[in-house]
């Protein structure tokens, strides 16, 4: 409790310093000029020293006062604001009368008032050189009753406590506040002199109901005297418990004594840090790492264990003595055995077991090496995920998988800083904590699912991680630590690296792994599918087999697909249709079950896809194309019609716009043609032309069409179909020219799926074809074109070209 402001006569008894002063004899003018001031609220009924030294002030001063002493003090909301506007003033303030002026050395002016009445701030009528405003008193709500009257008394009871209970009060404090009977001047004194900040002082000013600011006011004084009756009982406690040789021990005893009254137990916290520091001494972090660390551990000292930061800086200790800085599982150097654990797990993917058994063979003979960071690229459902696990089994290592699907926010990656509530580490940190060694096999999956949003790009902060020559000194933003990352093996995993930004692309070594042809899904399926399932189905051997024309039959008839996860969902529904019908005979006794084409016809119902080439390429203007797509390779039907018009070209089939343009060059590249064929190309004026694509819910795009798009307008132009069962893929140029294309294995396993017997390829593309199974390539033909005039002669027969051709000059010769 401070002394800033004591009553005068007339506000409830007590002599005011210069003199005494009735409030009721004194008149408070509508108009009256406005000085603010900063840092204080005046009340009613008391009197307070200001000083005053703003330029705008004195020169109110020096104006007002020799016409009349009453002026109007309203606190501003800024205390800091040299010029407060009329928004920086509160509306409510105090009518007051100027008992004394002194003018000081410093040129600033010493003024002593006395406060008169509380006023409201109507509008402002001038603001140079000084406020001047129109006001109005406010009148006071009085309070009465019983309840009022005692709570009145209490309130003057406690404050007399805590006067005796502040070494700092006055002496005559007792004796002014004894003289005090007015309940709204007793408020006032007291809101005036209790350590409130301004906002608190400011809504008592701006209570009217004497009664309520009565009770306010009774609560501020009940909560000060509480704590100054336990800072008494705190200091009474450590006075008696030290001597003259312990003083050195005052401060840590008062702590002490303040946990006590908390209930607060000293001897568990003291436990929980000696712990946390042995698991850091066992951690053995580096150095620098202790250092930092050691501060924290220093401050967890002197927090009390109820503080919110007392468990936000445990949290932090704990990770950081969690963390592997030392701990490293001990590679499986051998080889033979390694690629043994590969094979046992994955059919084929032999290019990356190669570079994983080449990684061995570095780190045999350099342990100090780097690990690698690959990226296996692929459709869904090739093994890309569960290779992670193979190798990280073959190499003895701990595995850790993080899907970075949907992942938006940068801070998943590089945690949040402490200061936020609720922080936590990035998911890197949080899998080396969970793993237990700093060199996993760390599985980033799906890595082109990443977007980026208003919380940051999380493939930028993936950056840092993926550099070899950066990530030794990776610095999560919540451990706020560098640790070592050289030492783990990243593997991600993507369906499709158009998305993954070239920065990061740059970073990994990319391993494409294309679909499976329909001899490796059988494989895959006798080997590791069937016998999965059958485990997973209650089946045993003994009562269900497959016989590979049941795989077969699954693999052409119920599935289209890169991959083998709609392959498996198959088996496991005929062998649950199986396990269903065990379960019903097996007191009539025991049958062996042998799944094949017709049971799997039984169980799977009609086939969901045919082989429809023959039936689809029968007419003039229908060709295959062959396209790429994140899921693999695919099939495209495209289809062409004429029809009289004015030469307009319709485009259906959620076709993009790089497909489109393709389709514009295919026309242009015919019309300049047409001669050659001996078809009229001025005829093409008085017909509009129809190009679709069908599965028109599938968008496509891309410049690989071109081809297929410049012989399916030659093909309805020219009257010849298509050869049957025979697809291509190719870019063209307005010259004629066919242009490589990427993709081309999975296009070419694609084709083989389908049942296609013939592939028209660019010839710069024929080197792609080394990494195509020996298998698929021997069921195809392949032919390697320059020109689109090689793609007609292969694709509509050079004899029915040269029909078309002599036909054509002869029409135009009767013509």
């Amino acid at each position: 409790m401070s002394a800033a402001a004591a009553p005068a006569e007339g506000a409830g008894g007590g002599q005011a310093a210069g003199g005494a002063v009735r409030v009721d004899q004194i008149e408070i003018p509508e108009e009256l000029p406005i000085l603010p001031i900063r840092g204080t609220v005046m009340f009613p009924g008391t009197i307070m020293p200001l000083g005053v030294g703003r330029a705008s002030s004195k020169k109110l001063l020096d104006e007002c006062l020799p016409k009349s002493k009453v002026i109007g003090l309203v606190t501003q909301r800024d205390e800091d604001e040299e010029s407060p506007g009329t928004s920086g003033l509160f509306n409510i303030g105090t009518a007051v009368i100027v008992l004394k002026l002194v003018r000081q050395t410093d040129g600033t002016i010493s003024i002593l008032v006395h406060g008169l009445s509380r006023i409201r701030v109507k509008e402002y009528l001038r603001k140079k050189p000084y406020y001047v405003a129109r006001v109005e008193r406010v009148v006071e709500q009085p309070g009465g009753g019983k309840k009022f009257e005692a709570g009145v008394g209490q309130l003057k009871e406690q404050s007399r406590q805590l006067i005796e209970m502040t070494p700092s009060a006055p002496e005559q404090a007792q004796t002014v506040l004894a003289n005090i009977d007015n309940p709204s001047n007793l408020s006032d004194f007291l809101a005036a002199n209790l350590n409130l900040d301004i906002q608190q002082k400011q809504d008592l000013l701006e209570e009217f109901d004497v009664a309520k600011r009565v009770r306010a006011v009774h609560q501020y004084v009940s909560n000060q005297l509480e704590i100054a009756k336990l800072q008494q009982k705190i200091q009474s406690d450590v006075q008696s418990s030290i001597d003259e040789g312990q003083r050195k021990f005052l401060l840590r005893e008062q702590i002490k004594a303040i946990k006590k009254e908390l209930g607060e137990d000293q001897e568990s916290g003291t436990q929980v840090i000696a712990d946390v520091r042995k698991r850091l001494e066992e951690a053995r972090p580096p150095e620098e790492v202790m250092e930092e660390v050691q501060r924290d551990l220093d401050r967890l000292e002197i927090i009390p264990p109820a503080s919110p930061e007392y468990s936000v800086v445990l949290g932090y200790l704990e990770l950081v003595a969690d963390l592997p800085w030392n701990t490293s599982s001990k590679d499986k150097l051998d080889l033979v055995a390694a690629r043994k654990v590969l094979d046992r797990d994955h059919f084929d993917l032999d290019k990356v077991k190669r570079r994983l058994i080449e990684y061995l063979a570095v780190r045999k003979l350099n342990p100090g090496g780097r690990g690698p960071i690959l990226c296996l690229v692929g459709p869904p459902g090739v093994g890309k995920t569960s290779l992670g696990q193979s190798i990280a089994d073959a190499m003895g290592r701990e595995f850790s998988r993080i899907s970075f699907g949907g992942i938006r926010d940068e801070a998943e990656v590089r945690g949040h800083r402490r200061t936020y509530i609720g922080a936590m580490p990035g998911r890197i940190i949080q899998e080396l904590r969970r793993a237990g060694t700093n060199n996993p096999v760390m599985m980033l999956d799906e890595l082109d699912k990443l977007g980026a949003d208003f919380r940051g790009d999380p493939a930028s902060a993936l950056l840092e991680v993926l550099d070899p020559r950066q990530n030794h000194a990776f610095v999560d933003r919540y451990l706020d630590l560098p640790f070592d990352l050289s030492q783990v093996i990243f593997i991600a995993t993507a369906n499709y690296m158009g998305t993954v930004p070239a920065a990061l692309r740059d970073r990994m070594e990319v391993i494409d792994i294309p679909g499976y042809s329909d001899d490796d899904k059988a494989q895959i399926a006798r080997r590791y599918l069937v016998p999965r399932q059958l485990k997973e189905n209650g089946l045993t051997k003994s009562r269900c087999s497959w016989a590979m024309t049941g795989i077969r039959k699954v693999i052409n008839d119920y599935t289209r697909e890169a991959g083998v996860r709609e392959l498996e969902r198959q088996i496991g529904a005929v062998c649950r249709a199986v396990a269903a019908e065990v379960a019903k005979e097996k007191r009539a006794g025991k049958r062996k079950w042998e799944v094949d084409a017709d049971l799997v016809r039984v169980c799977l119902g009609p086939e969901k896809y045919g082989r429809e080439l023959h039936t689809r390429v029968k007419s003039p203007g229908v060709v295959i194309g062959l396209a790429y797509t994140p899921v693999g390779g695919e099939i495209l039907f495209i289809e062409a019609t004429t029809y009289h018009g004015s030469g307009k070209v319709t485009l259906t089939g959620q076709i993009g716009d790089v497909m489109k343009e393709s389709v514009s060059a295919a026309m242009s590249l015919f019309k300049t043609r047409a001669q050659d064929y001996g078809f009229d190309a001025e005829s093409l004026g008085e017909r509009d032309l129809h190009i679709h694509v069908p599965a028109g819910a599938v968008p496509k795009d891309g410049p690989s069409a071109g081809v297929a798009m410049y012989t399916a307008i030659a093909s309805l132009m020219l009257g010849i179909p298509s050869e049957q069962k025979l697809a291509m893929t190719g870019e063209i140029t307005l010259r004629g020219l066919v242009l490589p294309v990427g993709g081309i294995k999975e296009k070419v396993l694609a084709a083989s799926r389908a049942g296609v017997k013939t592939v028209i390829l660019p010839a710069r593309n024929k080197g792609d074809l080394e990494e195509v199974d020996a298998r698929v390539k021997k069921k195809l033909r392949f032919v390697y074109v320059e020109r689109v005039d090689q793609v007609l002669e292969a694709a509509l027969g050079k004899r029915r070209l040269a029909a078309a051709k002599r036909a054509g000059k002869k029409k135009s010769s009767k013509a």
